[in-house]
């Protein structure tokens, strides 16, 4: 909420009463032609990827990555921050800038978290299409997704019940021989939804026409949300159409029963998916309230996948802006370390600032502070100046700046500041971050005065950009699994050591050789903690990571394991944000989303 002349208004307020610019001016302030958008109405508008033709030659503007500490109940405003500041180099200090996020799921914005579009005056409109279905990007990984899921069935059913001869009359190479017990490709749906975690399929289909027993039906399967599909990853990791194409080929759905990959490739179903994703493969043009420039394009979940928004929109960007700005998911525990051995790998890109954000309320909880419960008023102990909460809590902080720096990367603090916070709350901050290294730690006021109020953030990231760049990966590629797994744990997370499930040992084992031992490694882990229990708060040292499952994501480039209770489809809350959703049946604004 905000407030103008005494009255509060919410986000969507803010939002709807702006003037919106048209998508020309915008792309000729971001050095797009107009033949090189494809409208979607009058805001918004897909970017041609022939505009990399054109600029491919030209060198690379300065790159921010935005990232956070440990998010808790309180929010810490990343997206906030990235565009204030993204309004604060444009609109006040005048330089060439644009901003890169990922596309909100609709799980979270139905959810507890509501919309992505920022906030207050530091916002990306219009916030109704930004935050429900935009482009329908998600909508093609969804359906792309799970065309492949049932191609898959398919093939299940009829090489339960045709022989190799008359498989090939009808057009396919012969068996693929699937062991339904290695299948890892699920069904996906854009919603929380745990009720969808395990499901039985084929229920129908249960015996042969001879009356025997099918050997493949029904199976156990399930459903994970749309922001886990490695469709997802693929589309924000993917350089060109050719390389989509590629890597949607490549995609490992199971093994066969002489333990081969079976690819979506095996499947003959590659094509038609990547046909599907073929327009989604376009970086959408959108703006802020001050008429900055952003690109929105893929979604993937920090805590689940890679946490990025894609490599295509800031490839365009950096060619076209002075700064180029863009954040990854949640902590620089799982977002950042992403970006960097992830995102970085396949991009060829190295960022020159990492701009990390915090909040004063937000440490006091790390300190110990009292519980948040949303819809619960807030205790004094977060609107009033206290120094022992806060300086308990400052160890999340100094191993997010800790983690930041073992990249090599020059690093900002910024602190999206709150009314009630104290000057000797926020010098307190200043000079802990100072003292573990950080370049500097700035308030800011973006939410409340937009660009203007994060000019002083905007001149030390342009200060920081000059520093010196030691920039590294944390592991190389030619490590074992195992020994990457345990390096992140150990040197990001603060693990004293890894355990591994059975299936986990398994899984590992037969990645190794089958030859996907020297892919970079995605953890999907909780957000909520450097560990991987959600209610160790601050910064947790010398626990066990547990690694209770171990996927290949081989299209995408990745092998994902799965800590601790971590999962692909999340859940509902008791009270969440789509029961405020309306619209007002006389005008038919939309109404109560955050």
């Amino acid at each position: 909420m905000s407030s103008e002349g005494g009255k509060m208004l919410s986000d969507l307020e803010i939002a709807q009463a702006a003037t919106l610019k048209p998508m020309t001016e915008i792309a000729q302030k971001a050095g797009l032609l107009q033949e090189e958008l494809i409208p979607y109405g009058w805001h918004k508008a897909k970017v041609d990827l022939k505009v990399m033709d054109r600029l491919g030659g030209a060198p690379n503007g300065k790159y921010i990555i935005v990232t956070a500490i440990t998010p808790t109940p309180l929010g810490e405003g990343k997206t906030t921050t990235l565009i204030g500041l993204t309004e604060a180099l444009g609109s006040a200090l005048g330089l060439k800038v644009i901003s890169c996020i990922r596309q909100p799921s609709m799980g979270p914005t139905c959810n507890i978290k509501g919309g992505a579009a920022g906030g207050g005056y530091s916002q990306v409109i219009p916030m109704e299409d930004f935050n429900l279905h935009l482009t329908g990007d998600i909508h093609a990984v969804s359906i792309s997704h799970n065309l492949a899921a049932a191609a898959l069935d398919t093939r299940l059913y009829h090489e339960s019940r045709q022989s190799d001869e008359a498989l090939i009359k009808r057009g396919l190479k012969g068996r693929l021989n699937i062991d339904p017990d290695t299948i890892t490709w699920k069904r996906v749906v854009d919603v929380c939804d745990r009720s969808l975690r395990e499901i039985s399929v084929g229920l129908n289909d249960n015996t042969l026409q001879d009356g025997s027993p099918s050997p493949v039906f029904p199976r156990k399967t399930g459903f994970d949300i749309t922001a886990a599909s490695e469709l997802m990853a693929i589309l924000a990791l993917a350089s060109d159409l050719k390389d989509l194409r590629e890597r949607v080929g490549r995609v490992v759905i199971g093994s066969s029963m002489d333990g081969k990959p079976v690819t979506l490739e095996d499947l003959g179903v590659a094509g038609a998916v990547t046909v599907l994703l073929k327009d989604a493969l376009l970086p959408t043009l959108m703006q802020t309230l001050e008429g900055q420039p952003v690109f929105v394009h893929a979604g993937p979940f920090a805590n689940i996948a890679h946490g990025n928004s894609s490599i295509i929109a800031d490839k365009i960007s950096l060619k076209i802006a002075d700064y180029t700005l863009t954040e990854c998911g949640f902590g620089s525990d799982i977002g950042l370390e992403k970006f960097m051995d992830i995102k970085c790998r396949y991009s060829g890109l190295v960022p020159d600032v990492v701009v990390l954000v915090a909040t004063i309320r937000a440490l006091k909880m790390h300190g110990g502070g009292p519980k948040v419960s949303p819809g619960s008023p807030l205790d004094d102990a977060y609107k009033t100046e206290r120094l022992d909460l806060l300086e308990a809590g400052l160890p999340n902080l100094g191993a997010h700046i800790k983690i930041a720096k073992r990249f090599g990367v020059p690093v900002v603090v910024a602190l999206n500041a709150f009314p009630t916070d104290t000057p000797a709350e926020n010098e307190m901050v200043r000079k802990y971050a100072l003292e573990q290294g950080a370049a500097d730690a700035v308030p800011a006021y973006h939410f409340a005065k937009g660009g203007a109020g994060a000019v002083e953030l905007a001149r030390e990231v342009t200060e920081a950009s000059e520093l010196e760049n030691n920039f590294k990966f944390l592991y190389p590629l030619d490590w074992p699994l195992k020994k990457k797994i345990e390096t992140i744990a150990k040197e990001i997370y603060g693990a004293s050591g890894v355990t591994y499930e059975p299936l986990a040992e398994e899984r590992l084992q037969d990645y190794e050789e089958e030859g996907f031992g020297k892919l970079p490694v995605c953890m999907a882990k909780t957000h909520l903690s450097l560990s991987h229990d959600p209610n160790l708060k601050g910064a947790p040292r010398d626990f066990i990571l547990p690694i209770r499952d171990v996927r290949a994501s081989v299209g995408a480039g990745f092998i994902y394991p799965l800590v601790g209770e971590m999962n692909t489809m999340p859940g509902m809350a008791t009270h969440t944000a789509f029961m405020k959703i309306d619209l007002d049946p006389e005008t038919g604004q939309i109404r109560g989303l955050s």
